[in-house]
C-alpha cells in the first residue's frame, strides 16, 4: 500500500466523521404537527440565530461532501 492511498484513507475517514456530525447537528425543515404543538416558543432573534447556524452548517456540509467525492474520485483514479 502506498503512503498516498493510506494518507488519503485517513482523510476519507475524517471527513466522513465529520460529515456524519455535522449533519446531525442541522434542524430538520419538517414544520407540521410538532410546530404548532410548540406555538410562538420560538422568539423572533432565536429563529434568525438558528437561521443563520442553518445557513453556516449547509454550507459546511456542501464543502466538505464536495471534498469527500473528489477525494474519491481521486482515489479511484490513483489505484
Amino acid at each position: 500500500m502506498q503512503t498516498y492511498e493510506i494518507v488519503l484513507g485517513i482523510v476519507l475517514m475524517v471527513l466522513s466523521v465529520a460529515l456524519t456530525v455535522i449533519v446531525l447537528f442541522q434542524q430538520g425543515k419538517d414544520k407540521n404537527l410538532s410546530g404548532s404543538i410548540t406555538g410562538a416558543a420560538e422568539g423572533y432573534m432565536s429563529r434568525g440565530r438558528a437561521n443563520s447556524r442553518d445557513r453556516m452548517l449547509n454550507k459546511i456540509t456542501v464543502a466538505l461532501s464536495v471534498i469527500f467525492v473528489l477525494i474519491i474520485i481521486a482515489m479511484y483514479c490513483l489505484i
